[in-house]
């Protein structure tokens, strides 16, 4: 008979990792599985930022007006290719659905409580892994060209205040310079979050978790999973090589995730957000602070002591090729945004980030499994949302009240 383990999570991520340390952590037997191995996909080379103060979901009252742009402008802030317009459609529906303004409030409300539960439980999780190094807690300026761009984001600003988001509105470029010179004078205008975090190095952020996990008797199986059945006494993984047991098991597969839960029977309009960045090396420019160019969908993040600028939305799904003229674009942007950076020596990437309609990941048991926990979903904020994530993984596989509700998480809310 095969050996049943206690419990297995699916997804070697920064989002499966911390979930295996945190299960780890009350007591239970952890093996982590991945196809890849640790860190290998979106989790390794995204902007490294714990973007807390994040919390308006994507779905905005409004922002269909702007459909036919994301059609025209390939190198947009938010595109998608003309050849997957009729595949993402029935996601574009519900993301639709989602902007409408009494689902936007929900998603507002639940997306803010996850953030400041991630929030507290990134410094638990710090504290736990000794990962105060790997931290750089530098803030982040969100940057405006001019007053009317300005004004059309004080509400929401607002929404941060409401929300107990600390945060300075700068009405100059001098104000802004004191904070970080080097920027283009047409940049009038910044709000500055002080309390903003990024990791000097988001790989390698997980991979010190791993390695905690490791130490601590953790395991980890390098294998494919290809379905996922629960029988009467256990959770069978399908793999080429035969079947795995397990008592419960985490799905924490990212953008690959809806895939295991179809083998379920939960259908999940998961979809991919293609994330494009270029990372120069040390030197590239001297960087004070975390940099978000709202208006032109990316950021400029100080990485492993060089600089990746990176961002934007690419909903294209999983299958097609990488379009590298996007991280070109992007580059060339910051150019002429930050007049001094050496843009030369770059290393491209693209990323898949699992993105849900609403931007409010799937975190609760599977619909007709209830020893299968989901964990996916988060979009470009699993970083951000990991340590959270974790904790109430931790307690519904352990059968203890979780410290929020997860009804607006469920699998089956569409």
């Amino acid at each position: 008979m095969n050996k049943q383990h206690d419990i297995m999570v699916i997804g070697a991520g920064i989002v499966g990792i911390s979930i295996a340390k945190a299960l780890q952590q009350t007591g239970r037997t952890v093996t982590l599985i991945d196809r890849k191995g640790l860190a290998l996909e979106a989790s390794k080379s995204n902007a490294g930022a714990f973007a807390f103060a994040d919390i308006v979901p994507l779905a905005t009252p409004g922002i269909m007006r702007h459909a036919p742009k994301w059609l025209l402008d390939p190198l947009g802030p938010l595109s998608i290719p003309p050849t997957y317009v009729l595949p993402i459609l029935p996601w574009m529906m519900r993301f639709w659905r989602a902007s409408w303004p009494d689902r936007y409030a929900a998603s507002l409300a639940s997306q803010a409580q996850l953030m400041t539960l991630s929030h507290d439980a990134l410094e638990r999780q710090i504290t736990l892994v000794n990962g105060e190094h790997l931290m750089q807690r530098e803030g982040q300026l969100q940057l405006y060209e001019g007053l009317k761009e300005f004004n059309a984001s004080l509400a929401l600003w607002k929404i941060r205040g409401d929300h107990g988001i600390e945060f300075e509105l700068l009405h100059s470029a001098a104000a802004i310079a004191e904070i970080q010179p080097g920027l283009d004078a047409r940049f009038t205008h910044a709000g500055y979050t002080p309390k903003w975090i990024n990791t000097c190095d988001p790989e390698q952020w997980a991979h010190h978790i791993a390695d905690h996990f490791m130490a601590s008797g953790g395991a980890l199986k390098r294998v494919n999973i290809e379905a996922i059945c629960e029988r009467s006494d256990h959770v069978s993984l399908t793999t080429e090589n035969g079947e795995i047991r397990a008592k419960q098991v985490v799905v924490a597969s990212g953008a690959w995730s809806h895939r295991l839960a179809k083998t379920l029977g939960d259908q999940i309009p998961l979809e991919t957000e293609r994330g494009y960045n270029t990372t120069l090396p040390a030197g590239a420019f001297d960087l004070k602070t975390h940099l978000t160019f709202g208006a032109h969908g990316f950021v400029v993040t100080k990485i492993a002591g060089g600089i990746r600028v990176g961002g934007a939305v690419e909903l294209g799904g999983l299958n097609l090729a990488p379009n590298y003229a996007r991280a070109q674009m992007l580059l060339d942007k910051a150019a002429q945004f930050l007049p001094t950076l050496n843009t030369q020596n770059g290393e491209q990437w693209m990323g898949f980030r699992p993105s849900m309609p609403d931007s409010l990941p799937v975190i609760g048991p599977a619909s007709k499994a209830p020893n299968v926990f989901y964990a996916f979903g988060h979009g470009h904020l699993g970083l951000t949302q990991a340590a959270g994530t974790a904790e109430l993984v931790a307690a519904l596989a352990n059968g203890t009240e979780p410290s929020m509700p997860l009804n607006a998480f469920s699998a089956d809310r569409f």
